[in-house]
């Protein structure tokens, strides 16, 4: 579980660099650890982890969602997806996706979303490059 809720910091640590409303809160450290270990008990929750010679190297995670209002109805939602910068381009992440969309349908998922801050150009070509495309967008303001 830790190596698994340190690479979850990495990937909120990332989100950071790429715009400063996701700067990482004081608590983040616990936070990551309750998010996952709440993860893995849900039964609408998916956790993969990538594992080279007892070490975590990657980790996918994400949820079935009901989208009442759209069909299709069911929705896998990949909602974090971090790979150690030395394992990648190496098919780690490819194979991380392909098994999280087996296990999305067979959870019932109709269609498979990708959520990542709009900056990350990263994970913008990433899921391009594997027929992703836009499909929501977020705006935010700090003047409140």
């Amino acid at each position: 579980m830790e190596g698994a809720s340190e690479l979850v910091l990495r990937l909120k640590k990332l989100n950071g660099e790429f715009d400063p409303l996701f700067a990482v809160s004081a608590n983040a450290t616990d936070a990551c650890r309750h998010y996952l270990s709440d993860s893995i008990k849900d039964a609408k929750s998916l956790v993969l982890v990538s594992e080279q010679k007892g070490k975590i190297v990657g980790l996918l995670k994400a949820d079935l969602r009901d989208r009442t209002f759209y069909q299709p109805r069911k929705e896998g939602a990949i909602v974090e997806f971090y790979i150690l910068p030395e394992y990648r381009r190496k098919r780690l992440g490819e194979e991380l996706i392909e098994e999280a969309v087996k296990a999305l349908k067979r959870k019932g998922a109709q269609i498979i979303t990708a959520e990542f801050p709009s900056q990350n150009q990263i994970a913008v070509n990433f899921y391009s490059k594997r027929g992703y495309r836009p499909l929501v967008s977020v705006y935010a303001t700090e003047k409140v």
